[in-house]
């Protein structure tokens, strides 16, 4: 399975990124010159003014979604004890993960790259159940009630019971999912690298809209009120009104991203194929700050995790940067000994983050000094989940770590 063609890296499509973003550009302002853009924008806006809330049920017990909550923060509500302990592992012969885990009522799910999906009793680690597919997942699995959703590289899309692991519905795409799920209202959210947004019933699947862009969607759509936020492999940044399926407006953003868009207040933060970090101001649709990596642009895989007063995101080119989230002012930055594509997750005081050569970190939050470190086997591409007192994630060599007190 692992010698499957995964399809083409955003990077690999940079230059036609940059030519769709042009035209793109173009066609948005066309469009903005015949109705009067920013005037349609403003009172479309206004007519459906979209709240920051976090509808979705997330507690201190539970890591939901890929980053955590609807906003994408990656910000944990659960402490970790002072002192990280190993609490407990499962090792899947021949296996790899780049996906990250789902937490809630003590269970930890994970998918595999082999097309397995594992339920696990948090505290010990014990299986509880596995689904095998004929595919494989990338994308993470997320919970909401008593179904657990998540998409394969083969373009299928499932509900899986949370407690029996058996499918409950399936939609087929045209392409491989890479995108966690969302939630919006009684509504389930993810895109595809067939380029289309795609809305549909949670409970049975049924279409309620999908929306195209230009080029693959590989991000988890981020959600805040009626609004959603995709940062496209077609180098634009999209705004969609959730009520409707059709966008409000599009910011033109450099280089293709995989990146998911994380909210704080008025703006969105994510990274670039370039290497270049984003704060886009999302009621306005224009670009608040950006901050370019003059010295090596490497791209920017891991999303950002963000709260008031700090930005922190790991790159391609080794290291951990912290930047105030207003204004993209470096705050410190920490190197490490390889890339980081994994997302970082802040923990009260700490910041916690993958590299792709297996440490796992802790950093100070307020200085980026380093706390502590784990040396996994194999190298993150998946970001820690916090729940309940525990830190779980998963490596490319197939490796689950659960750490904690013991």
């Amino acid at each position: 399975m692992h010698g499957v063609q995964l399809g083409t890296p955003c990077a690999a499509i940079h230059r036609l990124g940059v030519q769709s973003m042009e035209t793109n550009r173009r066609r948005f302002l066309a469009a903005g010159a015949a109705v009067g853009g920013a005037v349609l924008y403003r009172s479309m806006l206004a007519a459906a003014e979209a709240t920051v809330e976090v509808p979705l049920a997330v507690t201190d017990k539970s890591w939901p979604l890929f980053r955590g909550d609807t906003l994408a923060t990656g910000v944990a509500r659960s402490k970790l004890p002072d002192k990280l302990e190993l609490v407990w592992t499962m090792k899947v012969a021949g296996g790899a993960f780049e996906s990250t885990p789902a937490i809630a009522d003590g269970v930890c799910y994970l998918a595999d790259m082999d097309g397995k999906l594992y339920s696990l009793n948090l505290a010990d680690g014990k299986e509880i159940w596995t689904h095998k597919i004929d595919g494989g997942f990338i994308a993470s699995p997320s919970i909401r009630g008593e179904l657990l959703y998540v998409g394969d590289i083969d373009g299928k899309f499932y509900a899986f019971d949370r407690k029996s692991g058996q499918p409950k519905w399936t939609h087929a795409g045209d392409a491989q999912i890479d995108s966690g799920a969302n939630f919006w209202k009684q509504n389930v959210l993810f895109g595809s690298q067939d380029a289309n947004l795609y809305c549909l019933n949670a409970k049975s699947g049924e279409m309620v809209w999908k929306f195209a862009i230009q080029d693959q969607i590989r991000c988890m759509p981020t959600v805040v009120g009626d609004r959603s936020f995709v940062a496209g492999c077609d180098s634009m940044f999209h705004i969609i009104d959730l009520t409707q399926g059709k966008e409000v407006a599009a910011v033109p953003i450099e280089a293709p991203t995989g990146v998911t868009p994380a909210v704080l207040g008025d703006n969105v933060y994510f990274g670039t194929e370039s290497g270049t970090l984003f704060g886009v101001n999302w009621k306005e649709a224009k670009v608040a700050w950006k901050v370019e990596d003059k010295a090596s642009a490497q791209p920017m895989r891991g999303s950002p995790a963000v709260q008031e007063g700090i930005l922190v995101v790991g790159t391609r080119s080794r290291r951990v940067q912290a930047h105030n989230p207003a204004n993209g002012d470096e705050l410190w930055t920490f190197v490490t000994k390889q890339r980081i594509d994994s997302s970082p997750v802040i923990v009260g005081q700490k910041v916690y983050v993958g590299a792709a050569d297996g440490r796992l970190y802790a950093l100070e939050r307020k200085t980026g000094k380093e706390l502590w470190q784990y040396q996994a086997a194999g190298g993150f591409t998946g970001s820690p989940a916090v729940a309940d007192g525990k830190l779980v994630i998963a490596t490319d060599r197939g490796e689950v770590l659960c750490f904690g007190a013991k």
